[in-house]
């Protein structure tokens, strides 16, 4: 979607029989797709809100967003914003803080008490989800707000998922996340805990329902072969985790040591500190370069006191100490063992080596099929079996909350299109708005608002939010950073430049159409025009 003012001209206009032989092209009005809104992984018309937030209309800007997203607080939290590493601002000075104006816009909704327009009608279709996490979550809210009754089987005793029992409070804090479910649940979405699907098909059969979703996450813990004594503390990264929600917290000791790379090693290792730990350390296989965790999360680990031990690997794991082998890259970056070995001192041993999901359910069901441990889907996200669809961590994607979001999304289309004995046919995208097309020249330099962050003696000793939020003062300047990229905002450039009064003012919000009995295809609106909203095509005689 793109701003509703933005106008596309007929090119084969009429008019071109009356503009003379000197003319070889015209100009024209389009909507371009900006880099944000092309990249982002659950759809959202980033663009569009941000209109809506410069003008200072919160709450405008809210609605349009949870048009793709029921979790802008939740978002503006723990998404990995790919949006701005695309945007195009980030060639003049810095990206649009993206993230940061819906982290604002979220805790808006909270405090404001928005709430999500119930359906117009009730369509009589029943649907499950299996699984209260992110995608299930997202699937349960857009298939709510297109009329079918919606009801989610969760296994464990609270909503989220890994959203909860992934994410540590000190990312996600949980009133946060319990405000953005309950609004789905407001929607009329049923969501019953402690309520573990052992066979889909019967419980499809029993309960009457008209399709399925399945949207398990990964909770499994992957282990890996350590040489340990009956006295040695290893533990998984997945149930340190899990047990961080419950009152008993984990006992890790006072050395800790995680063994992985990824955004959960990070993620316990941080926990550990908080936990009173001395010594937090990261064993890692290979160098920063190839770590999979996010930079910045290994920059606020580092600042934590957390120590990472690159090209190393745990050899055996004893009672109070592990040993590691140092590795070496070959030729191709891939560890080889060196025959070099060191002692540490460690109470316990964290692996976070990655997670699988628990497949059970689905054993037996006719045509569905499982390889490399996920479900395969078609482009509708349905299973080979009919009306069970899937998505999340159970099939072949990405893992994190922002696909997991854009999943559900895409499966609750296909599942609506699907009931109504349709196929969900999704509209042809524009070009996307590269920065060549635009014409920086009338933006001024407008640094990125950074957000405040804990001091680290607090980051240390407790789970209080480590990313602080915008107020309305610097979320309003950072919206107004937006470059528009692709999409007309009615500055009037084209208006002003054009030397032969071809350029019609249609009105607030309508745009702009050309008059090609006056225009001789000069091209300075195109040049002129800030956001690329304007192209040449030849001329149709």
């Amino acid at each position: 979607m793109q701003k509703p003012f933005a106008i596309t001209l007929d090119v084969g206009s009429s008019l071109a029989n009356h503009t003379g032989s000197w003319r070889t092209s015209r100009p024209v009005y389009l909507s371009r797709i900006p880099p944000c809104n092309h990249q982002c992984p659950a759809g959202e018309n980033i663009q569009g809100w941000l209109f809506h937030a410069e003008s200072g209309d919160y709450q405008a800007a809210w609605r349009t967003l949870v048009e793709d997203n029921p979790f802008p607080a939740i978002m503006g939290r723990v998404c990995y914003h790919t949006c701005e590493g695309v945007c195009n601002r980030a060639q003049l000075d810095a990206a649009v803080g993206i993230n940061s104006v819906e982290h604002f816009l979220g805790d808006q909704a909270i405090a404001e008490g928005w709430k999500f327009s119930a359906p117009d009608v009730a369509t009589g279709k029943k649907v499950l989800i299996v699984g209260a996490g992110p995608s299930g979550l997202s699937a349960a809210y857009h298939l709510a707000r297109m009329g079918h009754a919606v009801t989610v089987f969760e296994a464990g005793p609270l909503p989220g998922g890994m959203m909860r029992f992934g994410i540590p409070q000190y990312r996600l804090p949980r009133q946060v996340l319990d405000a953005e479910v309950q609004r789905i649940v407001d929607l009329g979405v049923d969501i019953q805990y402690n309520t573990k699907v052992v066979d889909v098909l019967q419980v499809k059969h029993d309960h009457g329902f008209d399709a399925v979703f399945l949207a398990v996450g990964a909770h499994i813990a992957k282990r890996a072969y350590i040489p340990a004594g009956d006295s040695a503390h290893v533990l998984d990264a997945v149930s340190v985790l899990r047990s961080m929600e419950g009152e008993d917290k984990p006992l890790l000791g006072r050395k800790v040591v995680i063994y992985g790379g990824g955004n959960t090693a990070i993620d316990v290792a941080r926990t550990a500190k908080r936990l009173g730990a001395t010594e937090s350390i990261i064993v890692y296989r290979r160098n920063r370069e190839k770590m999979p965790a996010h930079d910045f999360e290994v920059e606020e680990a580092l600042q934590e006191g957390v120590l990472i031990k690159w090209l190393s690997t745990i050899t055996q794991a004893g009672e109070s100490s592990i040993t590691v082998e140092k590795m070496a890259l070959d030729d191709k970056g891939f560890p080889q063992p060196t025959g070099e070995f060191e002692t540490l001192e460690a109470d316990s041993v964290v692996l976070a080596l990655g997670q699988d999901v628990d497949l059970s359910l689905i054993e037996g069901v006719p045509g569905l099929t499982v390889q490399d441990g996920v479900v395969q889907v078609n482009a509708q996200m349905m299973t080979g079996h009919a009306g069970i669809f899937a998505g999340g961590d159970m099939v072949p994607a990405e893992r994190n909350v922002t696909v997991a979001i854009g999943h559900g999304k895409k499966a609750a289309r296909n599942i609506d299109a699907w009931l109504r004995g349709e196929a969900y046919i999704p509209p042809p995208k524009h070009s996307v708005a590269t920065f060549d097309k635009l014409n920086t020249w009338y933006y001024s330099d407008a640094p990125k608002t950074m957000r405040p962050m804990l001091d680290i003696i607090r980051r240390q000793s407790t789970f209080e939010e480590v990313q602080g939020g915008l107020d309305e003062s610097n979320a309003l300047f950072e919206a107004r950073r937006c470059l528009s990229c692709g999409n007309c905002f009615e500055c009037d450039n084209c208006y002003g430049v054009c030397p032969d009064n071809a350029v019609i003012k249609l009105g607030v919000g309508r745009g702009y159409e050309f008059n090609y009995d006056y225009c001789k295809g000069c091209g300075i609106c195109v040049s002129e025009c800030p956001c690329g909203a304007i192209k040449m095509v030849p001329e149709d005689i």
